[in-house]
C-alpha cells in the first residue's frame, strides 16, 4: 500500500496508476481517493495520482489545527516530491479545487493546469450550511443499504441516478460496525470546519486568478448548492480560454463520468 511521510511527520496514503500525463486527484471535505473511482477508467492515458488527505481514507489522523488547506496544498508538493515529479495537473472535486487555488498561489511552479469539479473562489452559504449539518457525524443508519437508500431520497439535485451508484458512494464514506455506520475520516474534521468558518470569509478570487496561463476546466453540477451560475459565469468572464461543462440533474458533486463532464475533462487533457 503505497504511503509517504510529510514533514511533520504523518504517514499518507495515496495511489497511482498509469504512465501517462500526470494528475493529481484531490477529492471533496471528507472523502478519500476512491471518489475518483467512476472517472478513473475515462482517463486510462493518464498516470492518475490519487492522494487521501490527512485525515480521510487509508491516511494518520493528525490533530485538527492542521486539517487546513494550507496544510494540505504543502502535503500535495511533498507527495509530488515524494514521486520526484516536478510539475503535475491537478483534478480537483470541490475542497480538492480549492487546495489546487492555494498550490496556484504558492507553488505554480509545480502545477501543469488544474481541473476543478463544481468548486470556484465563491462558495454559496447554503453549500457550507448543509456541510455543517453532518460532517463529523456518524450517519443514523445501521447498514450500507440503507445509506444508500436516504442519499438516493435525500440529495438534492440528482436525477435518475442508479441505487447501486449510491450504494457504491456509500462504501467509500463509511464502514460497518456492530454499532452501525461509522465515517472514513476522522471526526475532528468537524472542529477544523466549524473554527475555519468563524473567520472572516477570505477573497479568493486573486487565488482563482493565479490559474493564469495554465490550461483550466470547470465542471459544474446543474442543481449544485456550492458554486452558484453567478460564481460560473464570473469565472467564465475572467478565463474565456477554460473548459466548461454544466452536467445536468447533478447536485454537488458530479460523478464526473457524465458525457457532459468527460468532454470537458478530454478537452483539457488535450492541453496539458
Amino acid at each position: 500500500m503505497p504511503r509517504f511521510t510529510t514533514s511533520d511527520d504523518l504517514s499518507l496514503h495515496y495511489s497511482s496508476e498509469g504512465d501517462g500525463t500526470p494528475i493529481v486527484c484531490l477529492a471533496g471535505l471528507t472523502r478519500s481517493g476512491r471518489d475518483f473511482d467512476d472517472v478513473a477508467p475515462h482517463l486510462a492515458e493518464c498516470r492518475l495520482i490519487r492522494l487521501d488527505y490527512r485525515g480521510r481514507g487509508r491516511s494518520d489522523w493528525a490533530e485538527s489545527e492542521s486539517y487546513t488547506i494550507p496544510v494540505e496544498a504543502r502535503d500535495v508538493v511533498e507527495l509530488l516530491d515524494h514521486l520526484g515529479l516536478p510539475r503535475a495537473a491537478i483534478l480537483g472535486t470541490s475542497r480538492g479545487g480549492l487546495v489546487a487555488m492555494q498550490l496556484a498561489a504558492t507553488a505554480k511552479d509545480r502545477l501543469t493546469g488544474v481541473a476543478l469539479n463544481d468548486v470556484g473562489p465563491e462558495i454559496a452559504p447554503e453549500g457550507l450550511q448543509a456541510i455543517e449539518a453532518y460532517i463529523g457525524r456518524n450517519p443514523p443508519f445501521s447498514t450500507l443499504d440503507g445509506a444508500a437508500r436516504a442519499m438516493a431520497d435525500r440529495l438534492p439535485g440528482f436525477d435518475g441516478v442508479p441505487l447501486k451508484r449510491w450504494r457504491d458512494a456509500a462504501e467509500r464514506q463509511f464502514r460497518e460496525t456492530p454499532e452501525g455506520l461509522v465515517i472514513n475520516y476522522d471526526p475532528g474534521l468537524r472542529k477544523a470546519f466549524l473554527d475555519a468558518g468563524a473567520q472572516p470569509a477570505a477573497d479568493m478570487w486573486p487565488l482563482f486568478d493565479a490559474f493564469d496561463g495554465l490550461p483550466l476546466a470547470l465542471i459544474r453540477g446543474e442543481n449544485s448548492n456550492i458554486i452558484s451560475p453567478e460564481t460560473a459565469a464570473q469565472m467564465r468572464h475572467r478565463r474565456p480560454d477554460m473548459d466548461y461543462a454544466e452536467v445536468p440533474n447533478r447536485g454537488h458533486v458530479p460523478f464526473l463520468d457524465e458525457p457532459q463532464a468527460l468532454a470537458a475533462l478530454r478537452s483539457w487533457v488535450a492541453r496539458l
